[in-house]
């Protein structure tokens, strides 16, 4: 064991997780986009602004095939969660993914 470490004899599995300030702010994301091989899932976190025709990816996140299905089903225990609080969350049929965001496009 590591000098100044101590192991918590109460629970020998836990493990001490460190959020810095910078991670503990977060990044905006509004699009998602995932490929996998037979060994590694990819996502990537992706911030798309309106109008604009190039996205940025701004976090690209690679896990084992395994890592992938649970973070499947604690996603799915979450909505679940979420849903019973708040109520369902609607979604669209179609996923679209306009380049205006709606709005109007400028001419130059």
């Amino acid at each position: 064991m590591a000098e100044g470490k101590k192991e918590d004899p109460k629970n020998p599995n836990q493990i001490n997780i460190e959020l810095t300030d910078e991670n503990a702010e977060g990044i905006y994301v509004n699009l998602a986009m995932i490929a996998h091989s037979s060994s590694e899932f990819v996502i990537d976190f992706i911030k798309l602004m309106p109008g604009l025709p190039k996205a940025k990816v701004k976090s690209r996140i690679i896990i084992t095939p395994e890592h992938a299905k649970r973070l499947r089903k604690a996603l799915d225990d979450n909505i679940q969660k979420y849903e019973s609080n708040f109520g369902d969350i609607k979604q669209t049929e179609e996923i679209k993914i306009p380049l205006n965001f709606g709005g109007t496009v400028g001419e130059a």
